[in-house]
């Protein structure tokens, strides 16, 4: 049997010189891999009690759903600005260059909810702090956040080291 990174492909270059980009869709595009990545995510949080799973659009939903529907929970989708039709709330974050805009409904989470979030990647953690922050402003409880890799070589663990994070492979380097 394969091991997970297996069914990683990197890719040397991309997006600009020295980034090796570690490719997810070889793992969606392979059933055993996919299997294989869904299984190791649940396995590192099965301890973990949640009441609902939280994802950001595209990839935190291609991981996230297949858990909350194994285990039987609710799936809350986190979005690009401008995507939801009911009441948002919103949450802008720095990227590289420039910001981006996360919005949840407003009804989504219940105060008081414990919330697992799901994602493919933690890079430099702006993303999935800002997703904490948006939880938290209704009131929910991030219990622990699962990603399929970890580049630690850019410290998103740093900035949310106050939150349980488990990841099903971690790349030294970015």
């Amino acid at each position: 049997m394969k091991k997970l990174e297996e069914y990683v492909r990197s890719i040397p270059n991309f997006p600009e010189e020295g980034i090796i980009f570690r490719d997810v869709t070889s793992v969606l595009q392979d059933a055993d891999g996919l299997h294989l990545a869904i299984d190791s995510m649940q396995e590192l949080v099965k301890d973990l009690e949640y009441d609902v799973i939280a994802g950001p659009e595209s990839r935190g939903f291609i991981f996230g759903m297949p858990m909350a529907y194994n285990n039987r929970k609710p799936f809350v989708l986190i979005r690009k600005q401008g995507k939801l039709p009911c009441e948002t709330v919103s949450k802008e974050y720095a990227l590289e260059y420039g910001t981006a805009t996360i919005e949840m409904h407003k009804d989504s989470i219940l105060p008081g909810q414990k919330v697992l979030i799901v994602d493919d990647l933690l890079a430099t953690g702006g993303t999935t702090q800002a997703m904490i922050q948006l939880i938290e402003s209704l009131g929910g409880i991030v219990v622990g956040i699962v990603v399929m890799i970890e580049l630690k070589g850019l410290k998103g663990r740093d900035r949310i080291k106050d939150y349980r994070l488990e990841a099903a492979i971690q790349y030294e380097g970015n």
